[in-house]
């Protein structure tokens, strides 16, 4: 998942092609266009990305392995199924996801993405082995 990216405003995922001077050039996973991002935009890399817990934070990548482990055993998903059906999909994959920060939208975009990157063959088949990120209390 090194290099795949999600734009703020943007539908998808995009990948980095190149850099240039004031910006990236990136290549969408939908349409395989490319463009320019540049830094003004809100640029998060999947790697990046965590989903909410009731113990802290959950790594986007693990999240998207649970969901491609609960595929293989034939359980994938639309996204755009109604909102309760998403909330019981997410609760199968992440059952400690915190319900009152993880929207349905959030979800939503989640589920989106997956089944992009497996329809592109992006999801490597080695498993995730970080852990659970704790929140601090201040």
């Amino acid at each position: 998942m090194k290099g795949i990216l999600a734009i703020s405003g943007q539908p998808g995922l995009f990948k980095v092609v190149a850099e240039a001077k004031n910006s990236i050039i990136v290549e969408s996973l939908i349409t395989g266009k490319r463009m320019p991002a540049y830094s003004t935009t809100k640029i998060s890399s999947l790697d990046d990305i965590a989903v909410f817990t009731e113990s802290g934070e959950k790594p986007l990548k693990e999240v998207l392995w649970r969901m491609k482990e609960l595929q293989a055993e034939g359980k994938s998903f639309d996204a755009k199924a109604p909102g309760n059906e998403l909330k019981k999909y997410f609760d199968e994959i992440l059952p400690d996801y915190d319900k009152d920060r993880v929207y349905t939208s959030d979800i939503k975009k989640i589920v989106q993405w997956f089944n992009l990157l497996v329809e592109k063959d992006l999801l490597k088949d080695e498993e995730p082995t970080s852990e659970v990120v704790e929140e601090k209390a201040e």
